[in-house]
């Protein structure tokens, strides 16, 4: 299958939009963030909230993949962390996660909008920081936070932040019958 036939323009768009949004926010204001409290929630709620958001939008498999990459590429070029490789890994399981739950299923309903975007993005904040602290935080730092699955703990908290300000995104789109358009 061919990726400009699978994606349209729209996708494309939303998919540079979305990556673009969540590199240069997280590059930006993460490190100011982690430096004054020393906890990684802010990378993952700029993170889960973009990826819920795009989602919503796209309602294709491979795009939250993509907007995973190519916000790791951005962020590298803009000499952020190796780390956030741990967020790629994390948006190919959203990725695959939102697909095998159903995207049309899950946007229909509030209830189906909270209870999978709130689960998929604990998770995938988890896997990250469980990534994260696996291969590239010194022991000497994870001691104080409790270890690799505290680690991935403070992610998932990160990942609680994001999903409620990504699925209240998206109530605030509906509401104003803001609907994505994917029939072009």
């Amino acid at each position: 299958m061919n990726v400009a036939t699978y994606f349209n323009t729209r996708d494309l768009a939303a998919i540079a939009i979305c990556a673009a949004l969540w590199a240069i926010l997280n590059r930006m204001l993460s490190p100011i963030f982690f430096s004054m409290f020393g906890l990684p929630f802010l990378c993952d709620l700029i993170g889960f909230a973009v990826l819920i958001l795009a989602t919503w939008w796209i309602k294709k498999f491979g795009a939250i993949t993509i907007i995973g990459i190519t916000a790791t590429i951005i962020t590298l070029a803009l000499n952020g962390g190796i780390q956030f490789l741990g967020f790629t890994a994390a948006s190919i399981f959203f990725d695959l996660a939102t697909k095998l739950t159903g995207y049309n299923f899950s946007f229909k309903k509030p209830t189906f909008i909270v209870i999978k975007m709130m689960t998929i993005s604990i998770i995938s904040a988890a896997i990250a920081g469980y990534l994260i602290g696996l291969f590239f935080m010194p022991s000497a730092a994870l001691s104080g936070s409790g270890g690799i699955i505290g680690w991935a703990g403070l992610h998932a908290i990160g990942g609680v932040m994001g999903g409620i300000i990504g699925t209240f995104l998206i109530f605030a789109l509906n509401n104003r019958k803001v609907v994505p358009n994917n029939d072009f």
